[in-house]
């Protein structure tokens, strides 16, 4: 059987995995220590299907390997197998200690939280995603039962 394809909006999500290690400068727990763990992102976008038989990408919103493409570049690449340290802090010191020792250290400009990474997150990937699709969820597990999520809507 045969239908019509309406413009309407489909989701897709793709799951990542990288393994970071981070401290918080500050934090009356465990944490504040340089421990690692192993994150999994999970990245929604939306869109309306492309619906032009000449094109290579008919009935794709976007393609998943673009997608990979895009995430690995701005996310999975730099903070895989690297320690997330907060500059302004003096974290810093041990971070250039490790970094002058051959070790991927990444310095932010903020607490490197699983809440302020997925801040971070969202603004690196809308800016790098087609004009038609939109970041629609983010959701990090930090451990096998912790996470948290980013969503557009409560970000208008």
């Amino acid at each position: 059987m045969f239908f019509k394809i309406m413009e309407q909006t489909i989701r897709l999500t793709k799951i990542f995995t990288f393994e970071t290690a981070h401290a918080l400068h500050g934090y009356d727990g465990k944490c504040k220590n340089v421990h690692g763990h192993s994150y999994k992102l999970f990245v929604t976008i939306a869109g309306t299907p492309i619906n032009d038989i000449q094109e290579v990408k008919n009935g794709m919103v976007m393609d998943f390997g673009d997608l990979k493409s895009i995430v690995n570049q701005e996310i999975i690449e730099p903070l895989d197998h690297a320690i997330l340290l907060n500059k302004n802090t003096p974290h810093a010191k041990l971070g250039k200690q490790l970094q002058n020792s051959g070790h991927k250290v990444i310095f932010t400009d903020w607490q490197p939280t699983c809440e302020n990474m997925l801040i971070d997150f969202a603004s690196k990937l809308k800016a790098q995603l087609p004009v038609n699709i939109k970041l629609v969820a983010l959701k990090l597990h930090e451990t096998e039962n912790s996470y948290g999520e980013w969503l557009a809507a409560d970000n208008i």
